[in-house]
């Protein structure tokens, strides 16, 4: 299978996720999207950050009923602070019968060339690129990359930071989260 790896804190995931994830599954050559989650690092203790396990519990339950839509939890156990090319090796390592590939806003894409190993990952693996409004312009070498893939996915200007604060301000944004996602962060009074 073909795999899309969409890496991210997703603290929490929503609708904005779900709607580029399942985009590129429906409109790409991609079999199956996985949400990596990033794991929270030690070394940067954030009081608004919920802990893996939690995010990962948000997460499974915005994609409990998109059996293309996955999870992976696989960076949790690896040694921070981590690399997306470690991340890389050792997924393929663990899941031998698949392609990976990432999926990345073209904001990440305008800095993809600081990333560690970036020429590695540009020559073993391919670029899912989805559109952002942002500044600054993407090397024009990396736009002409036979490995990057410009996919036309919606534009969705709502962050995880924007549904956070609206949260602790007691807003209804209950139209920006899956509805089983708004229920459970409600239940859990997380963000709050």
């Amino acid at each position: 299978m073909k795999i899309g790896l969409f890496f991210g804190t997703f603290n929490p995931i929503h609708i904005g996720h779900m709607i580029i994830g399942n985009y590129m599954v429906e409109f790409s050559d991609l079999d199956e999207v996985w949400f990596v989650i990033t794991p929270q690092s030690p070394f940067k203790q954030k009081i608004s950050m919920l802990g893996n396990y939690h995010r990962l519990a948000v997460a499974n339950i915005a994609v409990e009923n998109y059996p293309k839509l996955k999870t992976s939890a696989i960076e949790f156990n690896l040694k921070q602070p981590n690399y997306t090319i470690d991340t890389l090796v050792h997924i393929e390592e663990k899941y031998p019968n698949n392609q990976f590939c990432l999926i990345m806003g073209e904001d990440n894409l305008k800095g993809f060339h600081k990333w560690k190993n970036y020429e590695v990952i540009l020559e073993n693996y391919e670029l899912y690129v989805y559109p952002r409004i942002s500044e600054g312009k993407v090397e024009h070498k990396l736009l002409n990359h036979t490995k990057v893939h410009k996919i036309n996915a919606p534009i969705v200007q709502i962050s995880s930071t924007f549904i956070r604060k609206s949260i602790k301000e007691h807003r209804d944004i209950s139209t920006m989260l899956p509805c089983d996602v708004w229920k459970y962060i409600d239940e859990m009074n997380f963000y709050k």
